[in-house]
């Protein structure tokens, strides 16, 4: 038997490879998929079914993709109207050579949420491994929002329902294997380990110990955002997304070409780390480090226009590009050659973002020199601990709100330790701001500094998906 977890950097995403005898199913893959393709070639391996455990939110399902590379069948939970595969029955039974996999219904965080229940007849009868999707993480469960106030408290109750009564009795020895790790926006409280099982969870999963009025209150009052380009997901993994055929290919474009493509509208992007991008960087472009895109460019990018990215090195567009495929971005126009080094070698101007260590900071603030701090963490990083009279904007949602920041004023942006403040200092740049300061360090030096910092009263450290994700790639 093969049972392999391939983890999707970024999102903190597993899906799972299967094996048995010649034949081979994957879970919940992810749109990349020559991976699994490879798995099964080179352990001899045909792959016969796909599972998906729901419709996946954050990223783009592979589905439809590895079906075109293989053959072999889709299969997904009951409740959407699903343009491709077919839709499973509450305990239907398939054979992965000689194991069986069972599915089984468990709504919660979705309707049509799926757990697929793996058996090998072989040693015995009983439930060795679950697929538990987005219904049972290590550490905590899925979220019950995506539906809207109104839906959640009917899905929090039904994803009590499917954690107890489906999942907990199927025994605690059962290894679990969920479709998302610590960092994902997927659940709230994410363990930051892989390995768990069902009887480990019920000793130690804080949500498992609540009764049903208190899981359901619990899960009411997550406070998790919802990015906007979830939405865009959700309508391509029910439709089908359109097919890669293979890995697009990005021209590498001189500073002229680069030029004229943003003359024409692209947007672009730059990966570089925040330093790197004080000290120059293209006028107009998004600050984005490269592990930073699979969180924040759902929030900011267009779908519409050609995305254009400016590297830190060459090497990077790999990965740069993978995180943008998995989301939906299939409109990369191409990187600048060279880097930033290219551009004003080149002779075109450049533009620069100040850089602030957390002693000039305390400062300018001492001095009272009039400046904006400007706080773009998450709400529970604020409620935890800030700097005294900050303005509170998570950068998620500051292009939106650009105009609370006040114009006339120098605006120090500040975060966990300086990259997603980076984000927010380009957007502020984007918007016309001209005195702006990113706070290298940001509140990771503050505090290392002991300067003083104001907490919400009741405040606690329980690390939501938004705060976890957020410190995860800060």
């Amino acid at each position: 038997m093969i049972l392999e977890r391939i983890k999707s950097e970024g999102l903190a995403h597993n899906s799972y490879f299967i094996g048995s005898g010649v034949e081979a199913a994957v879970v919940d893959p992810r749109r990349d998929c020559q991976v699994y393709v490879d798995q099964a070639h080179q352990k001899g391996l045909r792959i016969k079914h796909i599972f998906e455990t729901h419709r996946n939110e954050d990223y783009v399902i592979g589905s439809v993709e590895l079906k075109t590379l293989t053959g072999a069948d889709i299969y997904h939970g009951p409740g959407l109207p699903w343009r491709y595969g077919t839709t499973l029955t509450d305990g239907q039974e398939f054979r992965v050579g000689r194991l069986r996999l069972t599915a089984l219904h468990t709504p919660g965080h979705t309707d049509e949420s799926v757990s697929y229940v793996l058996a090998d007849p072989a040693s015995g009868p009983e439930a060795t491994w679950i697929f538990s999707g987005d219904t049972l993480f290590v550490g905590d469960a899925g979220r019950t929002d995506l539906y809207g106030p109104e839906e959640a408290p009917r899905l929090a109750s039904a994803l009590y329902d499917s954690i107890h009564r489906r999942i907990l009795p199927l025994g605690d020895g059962v290894i679990l294997c969920p479709a998302h790790g610590a960092g994902s926006v997927c659940g709230g409280r994410i363990a930051d380990r892989d390995e768990s099982t069902i009887g480990l969870e019920r000793l130690q999963n804080p949500a498992l110990r609540m009764n049903k009025d208190e899981f359901v209150s619990y899960k009411l009052t997550e406070g998790l955002e919802r990015p906007p380009y979830f939405s865009r997901m959700e309508r391509l993994n029910l439709d089908g997304p359109p097919l890669l055929g293979r890995m697009p290919v990005p021209p590498p474009l001189t500073a002229t070409e680069f030029k004229a493509e943003m003359e024409q509208g692209s947007v672009a992007v730059d990966t570089s780390l925040p330093p790197a991008f004080g000290g120059a960087h293209i006028k107009g472009a998004y600050s984005i480090w490269l592990g930073g895109l699979p969180g924040f460019a759902g929030w900011l990018l267009p779908y519409d226009v050609p995305i254009l990215l400016v590297l830190e090195d060459d090497s990077h567009l790999e990965m740069a590009l993978r995180y943008l495929i998995r989301l939906g971005y299939d409109k990369v126009g191409g990187y600048l050659l060279g880097g930033i080094g290219s551009w004003y070698n080149a002779g075109f101007p450049v533009e620069k973002l100040g850089l602030l260590s957390v002693h000039e900071l305390k400062g300018k603030l001492d001095r009272d020199e009039g400046l904006t701090v400007l706080d773009v963490r998450g709400g529970e990083e604020w409620d935890e601990g800030h700097i005294e009279g900050a303005q509170h904007i998570y950068v998620g949602h500051l292009e939106e709100r650009v105009s609370e920041v006040p114009p006339d004023r120098p605006v120090a942006t500040l975060c966990n330790v300086g990259r997603r403040s980076s984000i927010a200092a380009s957007i502020l740049l984007r918007a016309g701001h001209q005195a702006v300061h990113n706070v290298l360090g940001s509140m990771t030096a503050w505090r290392a500094e002991g300067f003083p910092v104001t907490r919400k009263a009741g405040a606690v450290r329980s690390g939501n998906a938004l705060t976890q994700a957020s410190r995860s790639a800060d």
